[in-house]
């Protein structure tokens, strides 16, 4: 039962503290559109999307009105186009025609993104997921709310080295031919190991084979929430601390909760989960980096920032399956650059650098998330740069990411305005000692013998 006090502590977390749902994200399988026919894929891909989705954002916008929460996008996404081209596909032209196919689909239905254009290669590549990746640079060109993602590896099968390598490349080639736009197509890929089937955020949305036919996931972000209430905790100690965070989570997984279960309700779609991610926005008071200078660092990036970012993680994800019995996706805290003021001043002034950034990866949600990059980078360190959070990811068995952007004609000292959502970013400057040889080994890194449970 919901009380007057509740009603209005989530008001005043709506007004003044940032609170949001991120996302209202339908997932959708098109395993039943598949056909030999690329022609016919791409009708039966068009009709199914804009058949299920065709009333999502008027319904996310009437669970604004009538809650007063603010829903930032509506979103799709899709099985694995790896998947669903395989019959199809003859060449990476025609993994891009089903590209502008979903593009279509995301304009028509006004959904901010539309995910999927995945391809999931962590033991070995078909030849059709070879050809997706192939064709990634081109469609990123040119789709506008087309989101990419490749997972590479996994604790369960290792990590597929030719894959990582083949990505170095790609994200060299993505980032030339969306130059004029600041390597953009860039930040609508993501590199993925352990990927959830479930997860409602982009870049790395897809839904999983596992899944429904169709569904709704729910991902909602509060860092003001949470910072407001670690600034509340001044003095205190870790556990009082800990015991703040874990119950603030658990107010905003009930929003979610909420929104989620109404959503379901309006669309006749079953729920599926709720993604509590910290998920910063550009906005001033809406940073992770500020939750965790809050708890008592002058800057992230100094020493303590790896625990405090532990903290925060662990407390969220505490909170949150108390408040919902279908917490999924990636629910922790998000550090991407460009989308955080705090974390931009950070690296401006000096205190956070990409080697720290990826000691704290090991104990947050994702990884390496929207970092800005020398565009003369090569190849071969991007690759060593994905192979090492890869790993991150297989050892301590979670999601780990790297969405980096080698920002054409761009160096250490210039920014790179994306705009909205994406903020803007500093270029950090990156070790540029040769991993070259060890890149071009190839293969697959097997498994660690922890995978082994069966």
């Amino acid at each position: 039962m919901i009380n007057l006090f509740e009603v209005t502590e989530t008001n005043k977390m709506i007004e003044q503290e940032n609170l949001d749902v991120r996302t209202i994200t339908i997932g959708i399988s098109l395993l039943d559109c598949m056909d030999h026919d690329i022609d016919v894929l791409c009708q039966n891909i068009y009709k199914k999307i804009t058949t299920v989705a065709k009333d999502l954002v008027k319904t996310g916008e009437e669970i604004e009105r009538k809650y007063g929460i603010p829903i930032v996008n509506k979103r799709i996404s899709v099985t694995p186009i790896g998947f669903v081209g395989a019959n199809a596909c003859k060449s990476p032209k025609d993994f891009v025609k089903i590209a502008k196919t979903l593009d279509q689909c995301a304009h028509e239905l006004k959904v901010n993104f539309i995910g999927g254009y995945s391809a999931i290669v962590s033991k070995g590549m078909t030849n059709a997921e070879k050809m997706l990746i192939q064709s990634i640079p081109e469609a990123m060109k040119v789709t506008q709310n087309v989101c990419s993602s490749v997972n590479v590896g996994s604790t369960k099968t290792g990590i597929n080295m030719d894959a990582v390598k083949m990505l170095g490349e790609i994200i060299k080639d993505t980032a030339e031919i969306t130059k004029e736009d600041d390597s953009i197509g860039c930040a609508k890929l993501v590199v993925l190991c352990n990927a959830p089937d479930d997860n409602p955020f982009m870049a790395g949305a897809f839904h999983g084979v596992s899944e429904a036919d169709c569904i709704i996931n729910v991902g909602v972000s509060g860092p003001g929430v949470v910072k407001n209430a670690i600034n509340n905790c001044d003095g205190k100690d870790f556990g009082e601390l800990c015991e703040t965070i874990k119950k603030t989570a658990f107010k905003i997984t009930r929003v979610g909760q909420l929104v989620a279960q109404e959503a379901s309700k309006m669309l006749n779609i079953p729920f599926g989960i709720i993604d509590l991610s910290l998920a910063p926005t550009p906005a001033v008071g809406d940073s992770i980096a500020d939750c965790l200078e809050g708890m008592g660092l002058a800057s992230v990036g100094a020493p303590g920032t790896t625990a405090a970012l532990a903290i925060l993680n662990d407390q969220v994800k505490k909170g949150g399956v108390m408040a919902s019995s279908y917490v999924g996706g990636l629910s922790g805290a998000f550090i991407p650059v460009s989308e955080d003021q705090g974390m931009i001043n950070a690296v401006e002034r000096g205190a956070l650098t990409l080697e720290k950034l990826e000691a704290m990866t090991c104990v947050c949600s994702v990884g390496l998330d929207m970092i800005a990059i020398p565009g003369k980078t090569s190849a071969t360190t991007i690759s060593g740069i994905i192979a090492d959070e890869m790993a991150i990811g297989m050892i301590n068995q979670k999601t780990t990411a790297v969405r980096i952007i080698p920002v054409a004609g761009k160096d250490v000292g210039d920014t790179v305005e994306f705009g909205g959502l994406l903020g803007y970013a500093p270029i950090m400057p990156v070790n540029n000692f040769d991993c070259s040889k060890f890149i071009n080994r190839g293969g697959r890194i097997p498994a660690p013998i922890h995978s082994f449970k069966n």
